[in-house]
């Protein structure tokens, strides 16, 4: 049977509290949300009792459809109780400081069984001790203001959102506790918050596929890298960074960020970072580079742009030729510990278009650290940029030990956590300074070609003498003076002064090369049996390791070829 209305309501004589608790249920239910809104509402419909004759009837006849059909009783003659069973919503009052049990409706009983009238919360009503809701009870009862926490899981399995509102005045107060059933949105934004997940961990997979698995190890360079995500709750970016080796012992070195978040970003780092590689082997100046990645990513995409620092070293030089297309500076400490940017040149963005990008240099010599980093590392939403990077180089100025070490450190001075709300990715260089016979793997030697056809035999008589010095191997020795006559022979023959033989060791390989004033690149080609010319080149591809050529600064040339050396034998040291 449906329990009666409030008003009809009967107690047991000897339950004083719970009669004291519902005699002033009918008051507090004028707290209910809306009850005082609806009440007005009421107030304004209703005519002043000096204009009841003129066309107004009582609330209850106001409801009459018909004159054959029964009166609908009005609002205000409705049991609360009555209306609060038939709610769909979880409804309890309870009572006092300890939170007595004054009703539960219908629903609530469904969902979590009868409890007994005036029985404590805390032990009555286990389940509002496990959502947490027995401190906001004591909250509401002392502040008298209402409180909602959303969304909480209860131990039928279901999710609710808890209104707690105040009710009564003096010794009765009370707290109305409202909850309403949100398993579907629950369930919906956990779908949601999954498919996000998913979504996530495929673009950092994406991301981590396409960046290098194993950084490639110049001769004359020590580097490190690291990669981190964003936080749980950010997209990945497209951050990207990668060393590339040019041959001749030169090394390219590239950092990037493609602009937005998700697969996408990913997907065009990957391109962009796949088309750096393939230019590097053109060996073009990082102002061409960056020139051709410019348009190839407004190809990709004309509404995605990206920043790029492209830089090479050449150990000859001592120096880090760079250009920067909109990325942050390049920081540099040398070996007496001072830090600087390389500020200049900087061009805008990938993907903008029309602009001539400029290359520029800063010293790296031996003992030098270098570091290349996005965004993530120094921005901070609280924090101007500028001071970000200051900060970094404070770090770097004391940062100490190997490149993975002083990689670690910067990342750990900025703050950065598995909840950073970037990507970060740190590419750290550095050029050792050797000394005992650790230097003595590492040799240079340089001759001027001058003269006319005289050069030729002073090339290969210098060329035995350093390789002999060298301690090389006979066959090696034999292979090295035969590439050094090609190479001279071919500059003589086609090149122009000033022309220069450089020989340079390594602990891996040995390198040859020789420059000249002529821009013209040779190209390997077939020679015909009568041919005179055509097989020097040929010649020093088929016995080097590696070769190439390259356009210099200065409007010359540079053809080099180099030789693994032996790891087994004894060579020099």
């Amino acid at each position: 049977m449906r329990p009666p209305g409030l008003g009809r309501f009967r107690y047991p004589a000897a339950d004083n509290y719970t009669r004291q608790g519902f005699v002033n249920f009918t008051r507090w239910s004028a707290r209910l949300p809306g009850t005082q809104r609806r009440a007005a509402a009421r107030t304004e419909q209703t005519a002043p009792p000096d204009r009841r004759g003129e066309g107004s009837v009582p609330a209850a006849r106001a409801e009459r459809l018909t004159d054959g059909d029964r009166p609908l009783p009005a609002v205000d003659e409705l049991g609360v109780r009555e209306v609060l069973d038939r709610v769909p919503c979880l409804v309890a009052l309870v009572h006092g400081p300890d939170h007595r049990i004054a009703y539960l409706n219908d629903a609530y009983t469904a969902a979590f069984g009868l409890r007994p009238v005036g029985a404590p919360a805390r032990g009555a009503l286990p389940e509002l001790d496990e959502l947490g809701l027995l401190p906001l009870l004591d909250q509401v009862l002392r502040s008298g203001k209402p409180r909602t926490v959303k969304s909480r899981k209860a131990p039928d399995g279901r999710s609710y959102t808890f209104t707690c509102t105040p009710a009564g005045e003096g010794d009765g107060r009370g707290v109305l506790v409202f909850a309403t059933d949100v398993t579907d949105h629950a369930e919906a934004a956990e779908r949601l918050r999954a498919s996000e997940r998913r979504q996530r961990e495929t673009a950092v997979t994406l991301q981590r596929s396409l960046l290098p698995q194993e950084l490639e190890e110049p001769d004359d360079l020590r580097v490190a890298a690291t990669y981190h995500p964003g936080g749980t709750e950010a997209a990945v970016g497209g951050d990207w960074y990668d060393v590339i080796t040019l041959g001749g012992g030169r090394t390219a070195l590239v950092i990037g960020d493609v602009m937005g978040r998700g697969v996408r970003a990913a997907a065009v780092m990957g391109q962009l970072r796949t088309a750096v590689r393939a230019y590097a082997r053109l060996d073009l100046p990082p102002h061409e580079v960056l020139q051709l990645l410019d348009g190839l990513a407004m190809e990709i995409d004309a509404n995605q742009i990206a920043t790029c620092v492209y830089a090479i070293h050449d150990p000859n030089e001592g120096r880090l030729v760079y250009a920067s297309a909109g990325h942050l500076p390049i920081l540099v400490r040398d070996e007496n510990g001072t830090v600087r940017r390389a500020d200049e040149p900087t061009g805008p963005p990938l993907g903008t278009g029309g602009w001539m990008h400029a290359s520029g240099s800063v010293p790296l010599g031996p003992g030098s650290t270098a570091v290349l980093y996005t965004d993530g590392l120094v921005e901070r939403r609280d924090e101007d940029l500028d001071e970000g990077i200051a900060s970094l180089e404070r770090a770097l100025a004391g940062a100490t030990g190997g490149p993975q070490v002083v990689c670690d450190r910067l990342v750990r001075s900025a703050g950065v956590t598995p909840e950073h709300d970037d990507d970060v990715a740190v590419l750290v260089l550095q050029h050792p300074a050797r000394s005992g016979p650790d230097s003595e793997l590492f040799r240079n030697a340089a001759l001027e070609l001058l003269g006319g056809v005289e050069a030729a035999p002073r090339a290969r008589a210098f060329a035995s003498g350093v390789l002999t010095s060298w301690r090389f191997p006979a066959e090696l020795h034999d292979l090295g003076v035969l590439a050094t006559s090609e190479l001279v022979a071919n500059s003589l023959q086609h090149g122009t002064p000033p022309m220069r033989l450089r020989l340079r060791r390594t602990d891996r390989r040995l390198i040859i090369e020789v420059t000249d004033g002529d821009d013209h690149l040779p190209r390997r080609r077939r020679a015909e049996p009568g041919d005179e010319s055509g097989r020097g080149i040929a010649i020093v591809a088929t016995i080097a390791s590696a070769w190439g050529s390259r356009r210099t600064p200065g409007g010359g040339k540079a053809v080099w070829c180099e030789f693994l050396l032996p790891k087994t034998a004894d060579v020099g040291v």
